[in-house]
């Protein structure tokens, strides 16, 4: 697990207590807590990201297959004119 050190020392005031008045919380303790807060925050981001994932990749699967479909027919449709194309131009060349 990564530690997570403060960048600066505590303020002045506050050096000689660690323990808020208010709350009875360690103020490491707090910096601790709010720096996984903020991990918390950017993990629910980059779920929320993933989470469309699945749907888009399965739309994209079948705009995938349809248009794989497309180009065997187009495939076929031009080998099929190719070939009248072809007879069209024997024919004219016995003329």
């Amino acid at each position: 697990m990564d530690r997570h050190y403060p960048m600066h020392a505590l303020p002045e005031e506050i050096q000689e207590k660690k323990v808020c008045n208010y709350c009875g919380v360690s103020y490491l303790i707090l910096h601790e807590f709010k720096a996984m807060e903020e991990k918390v925050k950017a993990m629910e981001k980059e779920m929320i990201f993933y989470q469309g994932g699945v749907e888009r990749e399965k739309r994209l699967q079948e705009k995938l297959l349809s248009l794989s479909q497309d180009f065997e027919k187009y495939k076929t449709d031009n080998e099929s004119k190719k070939e009248r194309l072809s007879m069209f131009f024997s024919v004219i060349y016995l003329l």
